[in-house]
């Protein structure tokens, strides 16, 4: 614990002595905040990973310290490609040389957890080996139970800390670290997400690799390689002539059915773990935090997309709010609360994407929420779903500018086939692939 206050606070003073010198180089704040994040990357796996989740919560954080966490999202340094070797054969009983046609030690890829090597399987199938860092799991237990204490400090001593959560923040940060800790859950759950994919006979534009069950093992996964570029290289993109928006309405439209049908959706859809696949399919990437709806509020969610996109029903959107506990039941009538409700969604009904921030509009509805909290508050689940939500709004104002959407019928006509349909041929809407 001495150590990781000394590096934090020797960090931020290292930045604002630079600053005291360069003053023109941005705000006292600037400095303080890239200062915490030279701390995070010295201070290793963990506190990258605290880093991203501020990187992925702007409107929680303070802006200078979520712009400059940002850096947390690119690669991290490697470990040993021999070490990575080594882990593979512990796990699948005999070295990779004895396994693979080829296994690459050089990694693709490093991120705070593990990294990826390449291998091609004996029957010639090219494939993807993610390994976990070694000794990672005892490092994040003994990081963590810090962060928590140095959490409690900050909640107890400090505005920020009260204001962002932040033992809130650590506590959904070991959940979900422990989750990505296991590689059979992600595994498993990587396997049932590709299966929904196919449940109604379309999203052939959209994929995930598929797991090699024969070459997993406890601290691994095998799995098919993909090739393309993250969801984000819009010029890239571009330049390949693929078609942004319907890629990315795919991408929404597979997502949401994981939400609303399937019940366990991705949970971190930052540009890195989607992609444009060189055959002009999306990819989903990378497992590790996953999110479920209980079946109350799967209703919120389905009962708010069929009245912004049908029939303007709030009432109905009230109740369904009402029966998941969001709102007390004396808070008024049905009629009165999807009054309220219209008044904040109104602008998100009719506006496009580009004029208004869905994401936004749905943090309203949380305040609204959390005014008339009933005593079970908000869900973490649906504050996943609208974090995702907000990266498919930065993803669209780059590749769909015009896009509406909460009004775009495309995007659920599997959860409410009947409903769409015919809301489709009122208005003469074709639906692609």
């Amino acid at each position: 614990m001495v150590v990781i206050y000394a590096v934090l606070v020797l960090s931020v003073l290292r930045r604002l002595a630079r600053h005291l010198i360069h003053p023109h180089r941005g705000t006292w704040a600037v400095a303080a905040s890239e200062g915490v994040v030279d701390g995070f990357e010295s201070l290793g796996p963990t506190f990258v990973k605290l880093g991203q989740l501020i990187a992925s919560s702007p409107g929680v954080f303070p802006v200078p310290l979520a712009d400059a966490a940002l850096r947390c999202l690119d690669e991290v340094p490697p470990f040993d490609g021999a070490a990575a070797a080594a882990m593979v054969g512990a796990d699948l009983g005999r070295p990779p040389a004895e396994i693979f046609r080829r296994f690459d030690e050089t990694p693709l890829s490093a991120a705070s957890i593990g990294q990826v090597h390449a291998c091609t399987l004996p029957d010639g199938r090219e494939a993807v080996i993610k390994v976990q860092r070694p000794n990672i799991r005892a490092r994040m237990t003994t990081d963590l139970r810090i962060m928590h204490r140095l959490a409690k400090t900050l909640a107890r001593h400090t505005k920020l800390g009260r204001n962002a959560n932040v033992v809130g923040v650590i506590e959904d940060l070991h959940a979900n670290t422990f989750r990505e800790l296991n590689p059979a859950l992600e595994a498993e759950r990587q396997h049932r997400f590709r299966a929904g994919l196919s449940a109604f006979g379309d999203n052939a534009g959209v994929t995930t690799p598929e797991i090699y069950w024969d070459y997993c093992g406890p601290h691994l996964i095998c799995m098919e390689r993909m090739a393309g570029v993250p969801i984000d290289d819009f010029a890239t993109i571009r330049a390949r002539g693929v078609d942004g928006e319907l890629v990315l309405r795919r991408v929404v439209k597979a997502w949401m059915e994981a939400c609303m049908i399937h019940g366990t959706f991705h949970g971190d859809v930052h540009a890195g773990n989607i992609w444009v696949l060189d055959d002009g399919r999306a990819s989903f990437l990378d497992f590790g935090i996953m999110g479920e709806l209980d079946t109350d509020w799967k209703n919120v969610l389905r009962s708010l997309f069929l009245t912004t996109m049908i029939d303007n029903d709030f009432s109905r959107m009230a109740r369904a709010f009402k029966q998941a506990g969001a709102f007390p039941e004396d808070i008024g009538t049905d009629e009165e609360v999807g009054l309220r409700m219209q008044i904040v969604f109104g602008a998100m009904v009719d506006t496009g994407i580009s004029e208004v921030s869905l994401g936004e509009v749905l943090k309203s509805v949380v305040g609204l929420m959390d005014q008339y909290a009933a005593g079970r508050g908000t869900p973490k689940e649906l504050l996943l779903v609208i974090k995702q939500l907000l990266y498919f709004e930065r993803y669209a104002k780059e590749l769909a500018p015009t896009w509406t959407i909460a009004r775009d019928l495309y995007l659920v006509r599997n959860v409410f086939p009947e409903a769409i349909a015919a809301r489709a041929a009122e208005l003469s809407v074709t639906f692609p692939d």
